[in-house]
């Protein structure tokens, strides 16, 4: 199969790949008696959202159960709460926001960014700030500033004064979230328009997620999802989140997502490509 149908495609199905592996895998655990691992499936090293929902399958599967852990620490999730992260991580991060995942001062913001069009909820909203900021609103660094880490030219044009306070400013979380939606609307449109003119394949989402990370003249040039590393990381550790923000389960403490340069796998599942144009903000 091309670059071209390839690319894009990856980091909605890296999860659907990774089962290629399962049944010898599961050989491997059960005999092993690990609970958690790190594994290379079908010779592609796993990237970040996959090693995250592999740890979650198997560590249901093998018995972890509702009801280890608790606190801040979470809980082994259970394999049906694997396989909704797993369905979640596949889907188009709509629906509703678990309010309790997120700060409380920062529920407003986000639930108002994610209505802000129809292609980008508020799950993608709070996945996004959870990988560039960990809700972190003072955050500097790089160059950008605030919850949202936009660049500044980025947050320039899309900033307004939403807080009412006065002032715009990137380091104000409202006014930071909300330049994000707009952002990812612009991006979701954009995308939509590629996919409507045969310019680039995959969903909506994964185009504006990759937009968002890398640029959409990248994704314009892959036609698609670049097929990068740092594309295909992004786009698979915000979808990796999905299930977070929805309130299905909870990673435990001190589990470290690991980035891996990545070489794409085959597509295995076709993406999705259709999506709603987003609303005018």
């Amino acid at each position: 199969m091309g670059d071209e149908e390839g690319g894009s495609n990856t980091a909605r199905n890296a999860a659907t790949l990774a089962g290629c592996g399962v049944g010898c895998v599961m050989l491997m655990l059960a005999a092993a008696g690990i609970g958690i691992v790190v594994l290379i499936f079908c010779g592609f090293d796993v990237i970040l959202a996959p090693v995250i929902l592999l740890y979650m399958f198997f560590h249901g599967l093998l018995g972890g159960g509702a009801g280890g852990g608790g606190g801040d620490g979470g809980h082994a999730p259970s394999t049906a709460e694997a396989s909704s992260a797993l369905v979640l991580f596949q889907g188009d991060g709509r629906g509703d926001l678990d309010t309790s995942s997120v700060p409380k001062d920062l529920v407003d913001p986000i639930q108002n960014a994610g209505k802000l069009c129809d292609a980008i909820g508020p799950r993608v909203i709070a996945a996004q700030i959870d990988r560039a900021s960990d809700f972190d609103a003072s955050l500097v660094r790089d160059g950008k500033q605030g919850i949202s880490q936009l660049p500044p030219d980025i947050f320039k044009k899309y900033g307004k004064d939403d807080d009412g306070n006065g002032k715009t400013s990137a380091l104000d979380a409202e006014d930071s979230i909300m330049a994000q939606g707009r952002y990812m609307c612009d991006l979701a449109g954009q995308a939509q328009q590629m996919i409507d003119a045969n310019e680039a394949v995959g969903s909506v989402l994964d185009l504006a997620l990759a937009g968002y990370d890398v640029g959409m003249d990248s994704v314009r040039a892959a036609k698609g999802v670049p097929d990068t590393g740092e594309a295909q990381n992004y786009v698979a550790g915000v979808r990796a989140q999905f299930a977070k923000y929805a309130g299905i389960i909870t990673l435990p403490s001190g589990l470290v997502a690991p980035t891996f340069t990545t070489t794409a796998p085959p597509t295995a599942v076709p993406s999705e490509s259709a999506g709603p144009t987003p609303s005018a903000s």
